[in-house]
């Protein structure tokens, strides 16, 4: 298992590598890697805004057997399964795509991150430039200076005001969780509430990663808000 591992982390470096190569940017480099993999999971995507967008309009009926059966809790399971399968909703049909994309997280994490006792693809393959292009290597035009620091670690060294172009993509990363359920139809206060707690979990994950993951993660977000929100409103017409 630890060989298929550190092999699929080398296979995400040697795509950055190659992208890296085109474009000459390594935080542009996680860009195109991000468009690439949101690209070849378009029919997962596609699946999961159709399935959450069925299980928000069946809501109201949802709720409906949920208080007719309110105190017989074995009996309203049983029709609640009854009533996806019969409407051919799928509860869980919007998980597989957000499951997909964390081994790709964990792999930038690590690929990306490191100690210089103990570094990262990245870090390994900085430490052979010459020293006076290290710096340059590493940053995200000029917008971030390193994509190796995490936020914790740019605020310790240098202070609020270097760390600000950090902190707001630890801001994006957190809005990431919470906007799509926000933006989705006749979402129920109690999801959104659940996102919003999801959301603050993932500021404090957020600052202890390194710069080029929260571009991976907020690109990817930025367009799956994007799809889902053309998805919607092309169901929505249809259905009017």
């Amino acid at each position: 298992m630890a060989s298929i591992w550190n092999g699929f982390q080398d296979v995400i470096f040697e795509a950055l590598q190659w992208l890296h190569g085109i474009v000459g940017d390594w935080g542009v480099a996680i860009v195109l890697l991000t468009v690439l993999l949101r690209l070849a999971m378009i029919p997962l995507t596609v699946k999961q805004t159709r399935s959450m967008y069925e299980l928000q309009r069946v809501q109201p009926k949802i709720k409906a057997l949920q208080e007719k059966y309110k105190n017989d809790k074995e009996k309203l399971q049983e029709e609640t399964l009854k009533f996806y399968q019969e409407n051919k909703v799928n509860p869980f049909g919007g998980c597989l795509p957000t499951i997909l994309q964390m081994p790709v997280f964990f792999a930038l994490f690590r690929v990306l991150g490191g100690t210089p006792e103990k570094p990262g693809h990245l870090l390994e393959y900085l430490a052979s430039l010459p020293v006076a292009e290290q710096a340059a290597a590493k940053s995200f035009w000029i917008i971030l200076p390193d994509l190796t620091l995490t936020p914790s670690a740019m605020y310790s060294a240098e202070g609020l005001v270097a760390a600000l172009p950090y902190l707001a993509f630890v801001a994006l990363f957190g809005l990431s969780v919470w906007l799509p359920q926000k933006l989705m139809p006749a979402t129920e206060n109690q999801q959104v509430n659940i996102a919003g707690f999801m959301a603050i979990m993932m500021l404090y994950f957020g600052w202890i990663s390194p710069a080029g993951v929260l571009i991976y993660w907020v690109t990817s977000s930025l367009i799956g808000i994007v799809q889902q929100q053309a998805q919607t409103r092309l169901y929505s017409k249809k259905e009017e």
